[in-house]
């Protein structure tokens, strides 16, 4: 399954361009980086990827709508998949890709 478009054209709409922002297809989806680090994703088993600072991660879990990324067996800490069904407008979708970003934004670049 290919990443969902409409969603990665609405992350692309949320984030506010830059020298540092770039785009790039990774795990069959469409990541948006900030200074080399991935911030968000429109994943390609649907939904959102998020990163987040990990001391935070456990509290924004709920089990039903956002959920831990698991990845080759095991959970990435720092690392959230948000449902489609936890994205129904462009305010909550904000809410997640400003996450994303702040917390992107927040590490050293790459280089």
């Amino acid at each position: 399954m290919a990443y969902d478009e409409e969603l990665a054209e609405r992350i692309r709409d949320l984030i506010e361009p830059g020298p540092d922002v770039t785009e790039k297809k990774m795990f069959g989806g469409l990541a948006f980086l900030i200074g080399g680090n991935m911030a968000v994703a429109a994943s390609r088993q649907g939904g959102l990827l998020v990163r987040v600072d990990p001391a935070e991660g456990d509290a924004l879990i709920d089990g039903d709508s956002v959920a831990p990324m698991i990845m080759g067996g095991r959970e990435m800490n720092g690392w959230l998949r948000v449902t489609s069904a936890a994205l129904p407008d462009d305010t909550t979708l904000r809410e997640w890709v400003d996450r994303g970003v702040g917390y992107a934004r927040s590490l050293p670049a790459k280089r």
